[in-house]
């Protein structure tokens, strides 16, 4: 039989589901609750609820940065193993949702560091040969970031309702299998039948240096 985890770790997965659950001002008690632990032990070990939702941040950093890295380095199958596992995923997805809800520095704090995991594995993805180099690196993972985060946030209850963990699995394996293809399909067989806007883009940048890439080598 696997060991109890300790206080700090129950604390922070609880944490994790009940601000998704209920929001960032969901009470510091009911967490404790949730995790079998007094209230009192969640300052012992984090300080105050804004050091608990960093860690909470850092959380989702690390989970989706080991998803993400697996998925460009591991192909289509794990891929789709990946969202066949969406209900381990739940109270991390509906987390984020609710830190990009409330705004403010630390929303953009998250973003900032999904955007800086995304350009690393990126590269793991170029380096794989999964993907096509970038003329911005940088700004791809930005542009690519916030799509995918804002179509999720466009989906979201709002703020002041429950979020329904038990219900999300579902919902997100819906609202994947409705991207999927569409995303795939303009991943793969861009949208513009040729470079022409993009060279004519360049040829205007005053700032740009980047030759234009042929589809042989790069887009």
């Amino acid at each position: 039989m696997e060991p109890a985890p300790p206080a700090d770790e129950r604390i922070l997965r609880a944490a994790l589901q009940r601000f998704a659950v209920d929001g960032l001002s969901a009470p510091l008690r009911a967490v404790a609750q949730d995790a079998g632990v007094s209230a009192g032990l969640i300052i012992h070990h984090f300080g105050s609820r804004e050091q608990l939702l960093t860690a909470c941040d850092r959380r989702a950093l690390a989970i989706t940065r080991e998803t993400k890295a697996e998925v460009m380095t591991g192909g289509a199958g794990v891929m789709l193993a990946r969202l066949a596992d969406v209900d381990r995923q739940a109270p991390v997805v509906g987390y984020v949702l609710r830190r990009l809800q409330a705004g403010g520095p630390m929303a953009t704090q998250l973003i900032d560091g999904f955007v800086a995991d995304a350009t690393v594995y990126f590269a793991e993805g170029e380096e794989a040969g999964m993907l096509t180099p970038s003329r911005d690196p940088e700004a791809r993972a930005r542009v690519l970031t916030e799509m995918a985060l804002g179509a999720l946030l466009l989906q979201l209850p709002a703020q002041r309702d429950p979020l329904d963990l038990d219900d999300l699995p579902a919902w997100l394996r819906s609202h994947y299998e409705s991207l999927m293809l569409p995303m795939l399909e303009l991943f793969t067989r861009p949208l513009l039948a040729d470079s022409s806007l993009l060279d004519a883009y360049l040829a205007a940048d005053p700032n740009s240096t980047s030759p234009p890439m042929t589809q042989g080598n790069a887009s």
